[in-house]
C-alpha cells in the first residue's frame, strides 16, 4: 500500500502569504476541475516553482496548490463545444485558453483560461520560467561571480598595502632630502658675511662694475636702435604699413556698408510694410518682398562679420582676418538671389510708382536725414557691388601680404571662392534677364510666340527691316526672306534669337502680329547670301 506524502501546513501557509505579496504573476483566472468540467474563477498568485490559487484576492489561505518542477505550459484553442450559437458561447470563445502539462505520471493536466491574449502571454512565460533547477543554476552564476569580486578585492588590498609602504618610503628620502638642504642653507649663511667683506673692501670694483653695467646698456640700446631703423626702412615694413591701412579702409567701408543695409532696412524696408498692411495700403506684400528680397539677411550677415572686424581691429597689431572670411564665405551664397533679381525688383519700384499714394510715400521716406537725400533705387544697387568690392580688397591684401605669411593660403582661397561666386552670379544674372527679354517680346505679340518659351532661345537684336518684293532667281528664291509673296515693299519689326528669326507687322494700334507665312524662321538650316547688287 502506498503511503501519502507528509507536508508542513505551517511552512505551505507562510509561502501563500508571500506568494500574495511577492509572487511573479498574480490575477484571476479559471480553472476547470476534473470532476464536473466545469470553469471556476479563482484568484492565482505564482511564487518561485510553487502556484497557488485562492478563492478570491482577499482570501487568507490557499485553496489549492501546484508544483511546477518540471512542468510544461502551452497554449491551446478553445474547445470545439464553444463555437456556436449563443451570446454565452460567443463570449467563451473570446477567452484565451492554455494548459499546464505536469511532468510525472498520474496527475491530470491543469487547464485554465482568461480573457486578455495578453495577460494569457505573460502567464505562460511566466510558468516557462517557474524552476527550481534554473534559479539554482542563476545561484551558480552568482556565486561566480562574487567569488570573483572577492579575488578582486583583496588583490586591490594587496596593492594598496604595497602603495602604503612605498609611501612611507618617499616620506622618509623627503625628510633626509630636507635635512640636507637645512645643512646647505646653513653653510651657505656662514659663507655670506665673508663675500661681503670683500666688496666692502673693495669700492672701485663697483665702481668699475657700475661702469661697464652703463655701457653694456648703452651699447645694446644702440644696437636695437639701429634694428628698428633699419626694419622701418624696409620694404617688409612698408609692405605691412600698406596691409594694415587697406584693413582698416576695408573696416571703414563695411561700417559704411552697414549703416547704408540698415538705412534700407529701417527707412525703408520696415515702414512699408507696415504700410502694406493697413486698411488702404498704397503697395502689397508681395511687391515688398519682390523690391527688397532677402536686403534684411543680408544686413544681419553683414553685422555679424562687421563686429568680427572690429574685434580683430581691437588686438591691433596683430590682425589675422582669414578665419572670418572663412566665417562668411558659406553665407554668401545669400546674394545670388539678390543680384539675379535685382533688376526686376527695380522694375516692380517703378511700377509700384505708378501710384501716387506709394510715391507720395516714398518721397516722404526718402526725406528722412539719414538717406542724406538718396533714393530708393540707389540703397538697392549698393549690394550688388559688395562682392566686387571684397574681390578688389583681397587682391590689393594679397600684393601687400608675403608669400611666407601664415594667413596667405586662406586669402588666396577666399578669393578665389569670391571671384567663383561672381562668376556665376553674373551667369545666372545673364540667364535670367534673357529669360525676361524673351517674356516681354512674346507678350507684346498678339498671338504669342512658343518658341520664346525655350529657356536655350538667347535674345540677340531687334529692329525694323523693309522687306522687300520676291523676285524669282531660280534656286535661290527658295530660301530668301523676299520668297515671300509681296506686291510692294514693306516695313518688318524683326527679333533676331540664336536659334529663329522672327518677322512681325506693326497694325496701326501698335499692337505686334507675326507674319501668317514665314513669320517664324529657324535659323538652324538657313544660309544667308548678301546680294551687292542693288538693283
Amino acid at each position: 500500500m502506498q503511503k501519502s506524502v507528509r507536508y508542513n501546513e505551517g511552512h505551505a501557509l507562510y509561502l501563500a502569504l508571500l506568494a500574495r505579496k511577492e509572487g511573479t504573476k498574480r490575477g484571476y483566472l479559471s480553472k476547470k476541475t476534473a470532476e464536473t468540467n466545469r470553469w471556476h474563477e479563482k484568484w492565482f498568485a505564482l511564487y518561485q516553482n510553487v502556484l497557488f490559487y485562492f478563492e478570491g484576492e482577499q482570501s487568507a489561505r490557499p485553496a489549492g496548490m501546484y508544483m511546477l518542477e518540471g512542468c510544461n505550459c502551452e497554449r491551446v484553442p478553445a474547445p470545439k463545444g464553444c463555437a456556436a450559437g449563443s451570446a454565452k458561447d460567443a463570449a467563451l470563445d473570446k477567452q484565451h485558453y492554455f494548459t499546464v502539462l505536469f511532468g510525472h505520471e498520474g496527475q491530470k493536466p491543469l487547464e485554465l483560461r482568461c480573457e486578455d491574449e495578453v495577460d494569457g502571454d505573460e502567464w505562460v512565460e511566466a510558468i516557462h520560467q517557474a524552476s527550481y533547477s534554473d534559479i539554482l543554476i542563476e545561484r551558480e552564476v552568482l556565486m561566480q561571480k562574487y567569488i570573483h569580486l572577492v579575488q578582486i578585492v583583496e588583490t586591490e588590498k594587496i596593492a594598496a598595502n604595497q602603495l602604503r609602504h612605498q609611501l612611507e618610503d618617499q616620506d622618509t628620502e623627503i625628510e633626509r632630502l630636507k635635512s640636507e638642504i637645512v645643512a646647505l642653507n646653513k653653510t651657505k649663511e656662514k659663507m655670506r658675511p665673508y663675500h661681503g667683506n670683500q666688496e666692502d673692501e673693495d669700492p672701485d670694483i663697483k665702481k668699475i662694475k657700475k661702469v661697464q653695467s652703463f655701457m653694456r646698456g648703452w651699447l645694446c640700446r644702440r644696437k636695437w636702435k639701429t634694428i628698428v631703423q633699419d626694419y622701418i626702412c624696409s620694404p617688409h615694413a612698408e609692405s605691412m604699413r600698406k596691409r594694415n591701412q587697406i584693413v582698416f579702409n576695408m573696416v571703414e567701408a563695411e561700417s559704411e556698408y552697414v549703416h547704408q543695409l540698415y538705412v534700407l532696412v529701417n527707412c525703408f524696408l520696415r515702414p512699408l510694410r507696415m504700410a502694406a498692411s493697413s486698411k488702404k495700403p498704397p503697395i502689397s506684400h508681395d511687391d515688398v518682398s519682390s523690391i527688397f528680397l532677402n536686403s534684411e539677411t543680408i544686413m544681419f550677415l553683414h553685422e555679424i562679420f562687421h563686429q568680427g572686424l572690429k574685434a580683430r581691429i581691437a588686438n591691433w597689431p596683430t590682425l589675422i582676418l582669414a578665419d572670418l572670411f572663412d566665417i562668411l564665405l558659406p553665407m554668401l551664397n545669400i546674394y545670388q538671389e539678390f543680384v539675379r533679381n535685382h533688376q526686376y525688383s527695380l522694375q516692380v519700384l517703378a511700377n509700384c510708382k505708378q501710384n501716387r499714394d506709394f510715391d507720395k510715400l516714398l518721397k516722404q521716406y526718402e526725406a528722412n536725414p539719414a538717406c542724406e537725400g538718396r533714393m530708393l533705387e540707389t540703397f538697392l544697387t549698393y549690394p550688388m557691388f559688395q562682392i566686387p568690392r571684397y574681390i578688389i580688397t583681397l587682391h590689393e591684401l594679397l600684393a601687400h601680404t608675403p608669400h611666407e605669411h601664415v594667413e596667405r593660403k586662406s586669402l588666396e582661397f577666399a578669393k578665389s571662392k569670391l571671384e567663383e561666386l561672381s562668376r556665376v552670379m553674373h551667369d545666372e544674372v545673364s540667364d535670367t534677364e534673357n529669360i525676361r527679354k524673351n517674356l516681354a517680346i512674346e507678350r507684346t505679340i498678339v498671338e504669342g510666340c512658343d518658341i520664346l518659351l525655350d529657356t536655350s532661345q538667347t535674345f540677340i537684336r531687334q529692329g525694323s527691316l523693309i522687306q522687300v518684293p520676291s523676285v524669282e532667281r531660280g534656286k535661290l528664291s527658295k530660301v530668301r526672306l523676299g520668297s515671300l509673296s509681296l506686291k510692294k515693299e514693306g516695313e518688318r519689326q524683326c527679333f533676331l534669337f540664336t536659334k529663329h528669326f522672327l518677322i512681325c507687322t506693326r497694325s496701326s494700334g501698335g499692337k505686334l502680329h507675326l507674319l501668317k507665312t514665314g513669320g517664324v524662321l529657324s535659323l538652324i538650316e538657313c544660309t544667308l547670301i548678301e546680294e551687292t547688287d542693288a538693283s
